[in-house]
């Protein structure tokens, strides 16, 4: 059965940690639904607009896993919203993967209560927002439990691998990875 993925688009997300994880995630035939936050159409960071598939408030299925892009305004935006909140706390309940890169782990996912007790790293200098019972780590990849943290545009391609690698097994992001160079 074919794993599913959401990612969500806030307005300020970091680009290439948004692209790099759809497309990898793709390629593993993993189905990617990309959601904006508060419409179709979401701007990053960097001014690049993407079309996302659908608004969130649209998306009803469910999924194997969530991806929530950093950028600190991306981050930020994610935070506020009660229905991103629900939803983390809902996939975690269940087991599903849950992904955030950059300012996502400490802005994002440390307020909802998810990474009590786990290792996770981040985008340098936002662990000071993890609480003692965060174990910060400063590698590219960290994955504990059904978490999946990263640390920032440079280690996109590395967490969307990972995610891959979890979701459609090694042997079929062996040939994802073989075929993009990696």
């Amino acid at each position: 059965m074919q794993k599913k993925v959401l990612i969500i688009l806030a307005e300020g997300f970091e680009e290439i940690e948004a692209m790099a994880p759809i497309d990898i995630l793709r390629r593993a035939d993993i189905d990617v639904t990309v959601a904006g936050l508060s419409g179709l159409e979401v701007t990053g960071g960097h001014g690049i607009k993407v079309l996302a598939d659908k608004k969130l408030d649209n998306v009803n299925e469910e999924f194997d896993g969530l991806v929530l892009p950093g950028g600190s305004l991306g981050a930020e935006n994610l935070a506020k919203s009660e229905k991103v909140k629900n939803l983390i706390k809902n996939m975690n309940e269940k087991r599903k993967v849950i992904a955030a890169i950059c300012a996502s782990p400490a802005v994002v996912l440390v307020p909802t209560g998810i990474l009590y007790g786990k290792k996770a790293t981040c985008y340098p200098g936002m662990e000071k927002e993890f609480l003692d019972n965060i174990k910060f780590t400063d590698e590219s990849v960290v994955v504990d439990g059904n978490i999946v943290t990263s640390k920032g545009p440079a280690t996109a391609v590395l967490f969307g691998v990972k995610i891959a690698e979890i979701l459609s097994g090694k042997e079929k992001v062996k040939t994802v990875k073989s075929r993009m160079l990696l």
